[in-house]
């Protein structure tokens, strides 16, 4: 277990993190038909509009309550509830899902009262839309907390509790923020492949997966539907994915009695394994063919990528389960971790991470502790880092602006962790230094000692 070492600088230098309401968000809009709406000031909206649209290249539908200056001194309760009737009555949404911003969490208004207020006051003007709540302030965590929270209270809100009848093929999945449109959709197809339902909560996969409608859609389209996640009690099993999912799948077993199982990470072939002997388990079948020929694949990747990984130095900045995820995979391929940044404490995760020590910070960390490094691992706001120190770049998790397709790159099971091994062996392969010839033979161009210049033997 590597050291925890806390953050000493009062200011940040290339912020690495992204905010509890933004993650909240983005759970969110893992749902059909739903609309996330930030209780704050617009200025909170229009920053992480911004780099929701960079990221995924899609129009996003996010409102904001637009709280002015009376407003941020009186109270927002009535701009909350204009807000939501204004949704309603104009974009008709299956779920409207409340994202605080630090500007109402500082004041400390009572967001969760006046959520309920408004909700027993129009419930005939709400009638058909479940208006959800998460408490998300932008001083405190990052995006992993808000996503967490955010699927919390969409089960503690919509989930039917008590004990009901199992459905003995469904399977509720609770996947962690980290996985991209590709994992989730490989993830429904590998679980259906052994005759199972998945319940994806959320559902990206569905909303954000680069299709065109053919309409224009005030909504998210897509996505996991408010009535399945009021009936995630008639499943027979809880697969969750990411330690900061661990609070929602309890949560479910406390209303409904569903178990869950947790995997940490489905990257690397041991946890791969161990998923497809779960789903065989659950489904009483062995592994199809074809996902046996995909674990086959990958054991090649293993045997021909290993060579380009041993004894490089890896510079990973990433919220901490995606640090754990990808820290995992680098040792397990050879190599050393040289610096691992993460934007915030929260989570246990962070006593596992294969590291000599986690440093929590931002990019400016990881500029300063990877100078040495082979690759840097982050997202797009660390290009101007790695451009400095002359150091190859991956681009993973949220931002990633300066590229396409991010969404759409496979991370997970068997054939996401060889693409992953493939797309690190071209970096380095693309990266490496020709050797001339003083760095083969240093000895080629070496200085005479006088003595020896002198000598008869060196006039001959």
């Amino acid at each position: 277990m590597g050291r925890i070492l806390p953050q000493t600088k009062a200011a940040a230098v290339n912020p690495l993190k992204s905010s509890q309401p933004l993650g909240a968000a983005l759970a969110f809009l893992g749902v059909d038909g739903a609309m996330p709406l930030f209780h704050g000031s617009q200025g909170c909206t229009s920053f992480a509009l911004v780099l929701l649209v960079r990221h995924f290249k899609e129009a996003i539908p996010l409102q904001t309550t637009a709280m002015d200056e009376v407003a941020t001194i009186l109270g927002g309760a009535d701009h909350l509830e204009e807000a939501i009737l204004n949704l309603k009555a104009r974009t008709k949404p299956t779920l409207i899902g409340v994202c605080t911003t630090a500007l109402v969490e500082t004041r400390g208004e009572d967001c969760a009262g006046d959520v309920a207020n408004i909700r027993l006051k129009r419930r005939e003007e709400l009638a058909g839309t479940e208006v959800v709540l998460a408490n998300t302030p932008d001083f405190d965590g990052a995006i992993e907390e808000g996503w967490a929270k955010a699927v919390t209270a969409m089960i503690e809100r919509i989930t039917r509790p008590g004990e009901q009848a199992r459905q003995s093929k469904k399977m509720v999945i609770l996947p962690g923020w980290n996985l991209t449109v590709a994992d989730i959709e490989h993830l429904r197809e590998m679980i259906e492949s052994f005759g199972l339902q998945p319940v994806i909560l959320p559902d990206v996969s569905g909303s954000l997966d680069g299709t065109v409608p053919d309409r224009w859609i005030t909504t998210t389209y897509g996505g996991t539907s408010v009535e399945d996640i009021r009936e995630l009690g008639t499943a027979e099993q809880c697969i969750v994915i990411g330690e900061h999912m661990r609070r929602p799948a309890e949560l479910l077993q406390r209303l409904t009695g569903v178990p869950y199982v947790l995997f940490r990470s489905l990257t690397g072939l041991k946890d791969a394994d161990r998923f497809i002997s779960l789903l065989s388990a659950v489904s009483g079948a062995g592994a199809p063919a074809g996902v046996r020929r995909r674990r086959a694949q990958l054991q090649d990747a293993l045997l021909d990528g290993h060579f380009h990984f041993g004894g490089k130095k890896i510079a990973i900045a990433a919220e901490p389960d995606q640090l754990y995820q990808l820290a995992s995979f680098f040792t397990g391929m050879g190599s050393e971790i040289a610096a691992a940044v993460t934007p915030t404490d929260m989570s246990k995760i962070l006593e596992e991470v294969p590291a000599q020590s986690v440093q929590i910070g931002d990019l400016g960390d990881l500029e300063a502790l990877g100078a040495g490094a082979d690759l840097f691992v982050t997202h797009s706001h660390g290009r101007q880092a790695a451009q400095r120190l002359g150091i190859p770049l991956m681009r993973v998790g949220f931002p990633i602006f300066d590229r396409l397709g991010s969404q759409h790159k496979l991370t997970i099971l068997y054939q996401g962790t060889r693409d992953l091994i493939f797309e690190v062996a071209n970096i380095f392969e693309a990266n490496r230094h020709a050797p001339t010839p003083e760095a083969l033979d240093p000895l080629r161009k070496r200085e005479m000692p006088d003595a020896l210049r002198s000598s008869p033997l060196a006039r001959h």
